[in-house]
């Protein structure tokens, strides 16, 4: 049976759902995911994606839509967006500029991100970041610009992030909150949100969904 809490992180007391034994058989999941093509998906995520069935999606969304319209203030169904396994694949040395900071999914907080941990914890969690000169914890549409021009001044000021993934505090950033990964966890939370994954120095950046750090990322839109 599935163990759920709802933790509010940092100031701004944002809701994250954490979900331990979230579907019944990960081991399906993990299957299907090791015979599907990964392609790159757009120049933010470090890694690959593959999709996810619709069947799997309806059947590991269905039976938490009431759960994600109370925490989150919408009304049900959410809808989805997409849904992917996702296996980080980049080394730290190749890295964008963009992919060494915190990044957040979209600007909007009806925009939902579901995450779900198909490894273990030697393969890391997940981090949530406040910027430290504007004290956002969320991007939205009309924090964007500020955000954006702050950014910029400090990268100006102290040079681009060395080619590292973040992990912990740094100069514009500070860590509020780390979930660390277990098999079979779930987390869910806005995607607007500052967040990264947070990840071992000795990860391995292997293409191979055997062995890879393989999650399911899906992402959902909820109407308020």
């Amino acid at each position: 049976m599935a163990a759920i809490r709802i933790d509010r992180i940092g100031h701004e007391q944002q809701p994250v759902i954490v979900i331990d034994d979230f579907v019944p058989d990960p081991a399906r999941l993990r299957t299907a995911a090791e015979v599907l093509e990964y392609q790159v998906m757009g120049r933010h995520y470090p890694g690959l994606r593959a999709e996810v069935a619709a069947s799997d999606v309806d059947a590991f969304l269905t039976p938490i839509q009431g759960l994600i319209a109370e925490t989150f203030g919408f009304r049900e169904p959410v809808d989805v967006i997409s849904a992917g396994y996702s296996i980080v694949t980049t080394p730290p040395a190749n890295l964008t500029p963009i992919q060494r900071l915190p990044h957040f999914d979209g600007l909007e907080a009806e925009r939902v991100a579901l995450l779900h941990y198909l490894n273990g914890q030697e393969q890391g969690g997940t981090a949530f970041y406040r910027h430290r000169s504007t004290g956002y914890e969320t991007i939205s549409a009309d924090r964007h610009a500020d955000y954006d021009a702050a950014l910029h001044r400090e990268v100006a000021q102290h040079g681009l992030p060395d080619p590292a993934y973040i992990s912990g505090d740094t100069l514009l950033y500070e860590r509020i909150a780390r979930f660390e990964a277990k098999p079979n966890r779930a987390l869910i939370y806005r995607g607007h949100s500052l967040h990264c994954a947070d990840l071992p120095a000795d990860l391995d950046f292997t293409p191979d969904p055997k062995t890879a750090r393989l999650t399911v990322n899906t992402f959902l839109m909820g109407r308020s």
